[in-house]
């Protein structure tokens, strides 16, 4: 199950990649006041007309404008790349793929809820070590063991302060929502789509027992068609186990009441 690779984009969207100081503006529209016709027998009364669709809730970002003191312009992936290594240190060399990693987050975090992810765009590096099965045939199964590949990225969700990441988000949104663009959404907004595949990862089955496989070729597939065809980002959360996985959304819940959360006066 070479994809397991991209477990880590999750953990990505956990503690690096979320925003804070928001609030959501959501409009409804109004129905309008349809007047009654003067004269029933020769004026006809208007069809009904369908209520406005309601807009996509938006969750604006309040970046700061901090500019370089020397006026010079600071190259995005490098100022990432030290936020990052505040918050977590020498492990940012080893996990991480430091280039282009902008735009290696916003890719990823855009595919989480398709079919496909890419992993040479992935900002992190592969999960260590061969998928750990049990079993054969009919009775594949993914092994407990497996879980402990994750054990690394899952530490940095439980240990890294959520506010931390969120002031990290915060002050460099104008890269990812420039990349966002240039991904090919110039009227898009990349912090609506993150709460989007944030709620799309949440929303995950959770197994009540082991996770069967089949081996058809050389990669292995969930052998529960109905596994088989959700997005990889929901294969993602299965892949990763159960505990693992809980510990994640405990976290992407905790981020998602941030960014959701309506501002005083909003």
């Amino acid at each position: 199950m070479k994809k397991s690779t991209a477990a880590v984009s999750a953990v990505v969207l956990a503690v690096a990649g979320v925003g804070g100081y928001l609030y959501w503006l959501q409009q409804r529209a109004e129905p309008a006041d349809a007047p009654a016709p003067i004269e029933a027998p020769v004026v006809t009364a208007p069809e009904p007309q369908a209520p406005a669709p309601e807009p996509a809730p938006h969750y604006p970002i309040a970046a700061p404008e901090v500019a370089d003191a020397a006026g010079a312009e600071v190259d995005p992936d490098a100022k990432l790349l030290a936020a990052l290594r505040a918050l977590f240190g020498a492990s940012v060399d080893t996990l991480f793929n430091s280039t282009d990693i902008v735009r290696r987050i916003v890719v990823t975090v855009d595919n989480l809820p398709r079919e496909k992810v890419a992993r040479r765009l992935m900002p992190v590096k592969p999960v260590p070590g061969p998928t750990a099965t049990a079993g054969s045939g009919d009775t594949l199964v993914l092994d407990e063991s497996n879980a402990a590949r994750y054990r690394t990225y899952i530490h940095l969700v439980d240990t890294v302060p959520t506010a931390a990441v969120v002031d990290a988000y915060v002050r460099n949104y104008p890269a990812f929502q420039q990349r966002y663009v240039e991904l090919g959404y110039p009227d898009g907004y990349f912090n609506n789509r993150l709460v989007e595949v944030i709620d799309h990862l949440l929303a995950a089955p959770e197994l009540a027992g082991p996770l069967r496989l089949a081996q058809p070729k050389v990669l292995y597939t969930f052998a529960d068609p109905e596994l088989e065809k959700l997005s990889e980002g929901q294969k993602i959360m299965l892949r990763m186990g159960p505990d693992n996985a809980a510990r994640v959304k405990a976290k992407l819940r905790e981020i998602r009441a941030a960014v959701t959360k309506q501002a005083p006066g909003g």
